[in-house]
């Protein structure tokens, strides 16, 4: 096969912007109930809709409700588990009003919670049912004059009665019953701490609804307890990092009794709600799964010690059993994110699901390397490094990529090496893209989560920084032809590349932060105190919040730049997008503004999707000076001239 070369950027790729949405399709949440596995499908094609999707013992794979219903719960705006299913009864939260539903099988969704005060007012999430299946325990979210969160219990039977099983705390998540249904255990935690910082662990005899022996089981200030579950003898286990890696414990009389200690994270942090990352089987061992240096292991935990199960997937990101069967979310480098059963003697896998169909010739797909590099304060940090790849093209002889940064949201989360035709757009293209799991990140234990804590918009700006410094340096990347991007927490450390250092040619904010103030001032509860960790209490550190705050340095301003935002968004509301902009525009910056009309924190809707990554590509294109090969509609620059 002969190879062409010609200019990195202007690559022809079979991974068009179509194909980032056409039959692609998020999976998440599985669950197995009765002979049946359950998941959540979110699908671009139709509108960002959130699907519960069924796959019936008899292999039939089909939508549990109509069009006219979606899956999906706002319970700290970013919500997580939504349903659950007991016997052939599924609950589940509806995106349009938030209320629960009761769906009988061959029924139609009847909802078994009270019109809220105002429309999505109340919000549910992360329940279980009762063994009896008369009642569902979950966290429920009351937006008022203030917003309160609370422990609820539901009856299932549709009379609406509902009953407070736990507040006076800011948050609740986790609530887990015993295999009896005798006891429950869940997870608190208050301002001004995230559930990756400091939780408390409660458990409490249940009888009815009467709660006796109310106790908390761990409560310490340096401590995150995630994921309580009870094995099949009743024994509490949860993971917690008090080691200084989330580990897995025992609650026993004497303490915690660590299960199987090791330098590897067995929890992730709980963005959303309902992540599982242990499971209990009827004979009384434990699925797990963990991670170590962006791969997954996946083991069977019993009185014998640990027994490593390998299967072809490097990545497992939740599971699911009904105690016998085990199901899971997995994804690969080069394979689709699917949605599989485990055999857990041989680890064999059957795809129930696969996130997309349509997976191209392994000659266009970049493989990730784990690197290691050099950062402030001889310290080292870690990224994922993809190579341009495409089997029908090469750069000119002797010249380096160009690198895009891709710089990830949270900023407590980590990269991912599952397969993303996101990253791929660009590497079959003929650019590098580094993913930096810049100082913060997880999957490498507390103390380097905790490198963050104070020094948001320095550690993770340097470390995305020494990254394309280090690529440049091994010859992976132009010096000239440096690029960032991303979005959220992301888009923030892009917008302070773009503005505080002279690295790179551009880059493209999505819904990005610009003013540190305002979004301490302006968003929602769940992230309302994040900053007093990450950078400090507001209103006393409101010089470091300036200091750090692109909008309030526009006098430096000088690299052209791309911003997408939601208008919808209630996590960075657009005014933060919209000043960056006018001060782009006053200081004659060459820059590109796309808004969505009905977009939230993200792009769910495939036609913005599409447009997002061409518009990227064709800006980078006349600021690099190469022609993409795609047929793309013009982006408007404004200050153009200056380019």
């Amino acid at each position: 096969m002969s190879v062409t070369r010609t200019p990195f950027g202007s690559w022809t790729s079979p991974i068009t912007s179509d194909l980032l949405v056409g039959d692609v399709v998020t999976l998440a949440n599985p669950v197995v109930e009765t002979g049946c596995a359950y998941w959540i499908e979110n699908r671009p094609s139709e509108g960002g809709r959130s699907v519960l999707v069924r796959r019936s013992a008899n292999g039939k794979v089909s939508d549990v409700f109509g069009p006219d219903f979606a899956a999906r719960t706002l319970v700290h705006e970013y919500g997580g588990l939504c349903y659950a299913v007991h016997r052939d009864t599924v609950f589940f939260s509806n995106f349009s009003d938030q209320r629960v539903y009761r769906l009988d099988r061959d029924g139609v969704p009847v909802p078994i919670t009270a019109e809220p005060p105002t429309p999505r007012a109340w919000r549910y999430a992360d329940y279980r049912v009762t063994p009896d299946g008369k009642y569902l325990i979950g966290v429920r979210e009351r937006h008022e004059e203030t917003v309160v969160n609370e422990l609820v219990a539901l009856s299932t039977d549709g009379s609406g009665d509902s009953w407070v099983v736990a507040t006076d705390h800011d948050f609740f998540s986790s609530p887990t019953l015993s295999p009896d249904g005798s006891r429950l255990s869940w997870i608190a935690w208050d301002h001004p701490y995230m559930p990756w910082d400091t939780t408390l662990l409660y458990e409490a005899d249940l009888d009815g609804f009467a709660l006796s022996d109310i106790h908390v089981v761990l409560a310490n200030a340096d401590e995150s307890v995630i994921q309580p579950h009870y094995d099949a003898k009743g024994s509490l286990i949860f993971v917690s990092d008090r080691s200084g890696w989330w580990n897995l414990y025992q609650a026993t009389a004497e303490g915690p009794k660590a299960l199987y200690p090791c330098d590897g994270e067995f929890g992730q942090p709980a963005w959303v709600l309902g992540i599982t990352n242990f499971v209990a089987l009827r004979d009384g061992s434990l699925v797990v799964t963990w991670s170590e240096e962006g791969s997954s292991r996946l083991g069977v935990l019993s009185e014998k010690g640990m027994r490593d199960v390998a299967i072809e997937w490097p990545l497992v990101r939740t599971l699911a059993t009904d105690g016998e069967r085990v199901v899971a979310s997995v994804a690969s480098p080069v394979r689709a994110p699917a949605i599989v059963e485990v055999d857990l003697s041989s680890g064999a896998t059957q795809i129930f699901k696969s996130g997309f169909e349509n997976v191209v010739d392994p000659g266009y797909l970049s493989v990730p390397q784990f690197i290691e590099f050099p950062t402030e304060m001889g310290l080292s940090a870690f990224a994922l490094y993809y190579p341009p790849t495409n089997q029908d093209f090469e750069g000119p002889e002797g010249e380096a990529p160009p690198l895009i940064v891709a710089s990830h949201g949270g900023p407590t989360v980590g990269a991912s090496s599952a397969l993303s035709y996101n990253t791929q757009y660009w590497t079959s293209r003929g650019f590098a893209v580094v993913d930096v799991d810049y100082g913060g990140s997880v999957g490498y234990g507390r103390a380097y989560r905790e490198r963050l804590q104070g020094a948001w918009g320095v550690v993770d700006l340097d470390d995305c920084v020494n990254a394309a410094n280090y690529l440049v340096a091994t010859q992976r990347a132009n010096p000239h032809a440096l690029l960032i991007h991303g979005g959220s927490a992301g888009g923030y450390t892009t917008l302070c590349a773009l503005t505080f250092r002279s690295v790179f040619r551009a880059g493209a904010s999505y819904f990005g932060v610009g003013d540190l103030s305002a979004l301490a001032k302006d968003t929602h509860k769940f992230e309302s105190r994040y900053l007093d960790g990450l950078v400090g209490p507001w209103p006393a550190a409101r010089e470091i919040y300036e200091e750090r705050s692109p909008i309030f340095h526009t006098d430096l301003l000088t690299t052209p730049m791309i911003i997408f935002q939601g208008l919808d968004d209630p996590i960075v509301p657009p005014n933060q997008a919209e000043k960056m902009v006018e001060a782009l525009r006053q200081k004659g910056v060459p820059f590109a503004y796309l808004a969505y009309a009905g977009e939230r924190h993200g792009l769910r809707q495939a036609k913005n999707i599409t447009r997002a990554a061409e518009a990227e590509l064709a800006f980078y294109g006349r600021v690099l000076g190469f022609a993409p090969a795609d047929d793309i509609e013009p982006v408007e620059i404004e200050n153009a001239a200056a380019l």
